[in-house]
């Protein structure tokens, strides 16, 4: 199940949320810094033990001061007009974070509209990347929650517009 949900991503109950981050991991603007001051220094204690991560791709770490058991890292592309693998790196993070997310055994999974701040993706886009990935990964995996966060009503709009395409 997918569903959409406005509001502060740091205060969901679920078993992961993933952090839109940067490839150091170690904390930024937006997202990835709310994630990181509501989890506290434990969070950035373990992100420098990562050694960064490649763009497209996740690392999972401990949920430290937040009601998630874990974050999962994933690091979003820079939009540079579509033609450079935008697409594909977008869903790499979606996968990777499913992946990872299974192996630690969660079944809710909280995500935040990756690479639309600051990396400049277009919401449409990503929206409807992030849905497509998103239903292509649970075909054939049962009893999941997947919520994709919205911090306002615009990107709410935008992400339950490519839910019911």
């Amino acid at each position: 199940m997918i569903r959409v949900w406005q509001g502060d991503i740091t205060g969901l109950d679920v078993c992961a949320i993933v952090n839109a981050a940067n490839r150091s991991l170690l904390g930024g603007g937006g997202v990835d810094g709310a994630i990181h001051r509501a989890a506290g220094p434990g969070l950035l204690d373990e992100c420098r033990g990562l050694g960064g991560c490649e763009t497209g791709s996740a690392k999972i770490t401990g949920g430290h001061g937040l009601k998630a058991r874990h974050v999962i890292h994933a690091v979003g592309p820079v939009w540079q007009g579509g033609g450079q693998g935008e697409a594909e790196l977008l869903a790499g993070c979606y996968r990777t974070a499913m992946d990872l997310a299974d192996a630690a055994g969660c079944r809710s999974v909280a995500f935040p509209a990756i690479s639309t701040g600051v990396y400049g993706y277009p919401p449409e886009d990503a929206a409807r990347v992030a849905v497509a990935t998103l239903r292509d990964w649970l075909d054939g995996h049962e009893g999941w929650e997947v919520t994709l966060v919205a911090f306002d009503a615009r990107t709410a709009d935008v992400l339950q517009k490519a839910l019911e395409e």
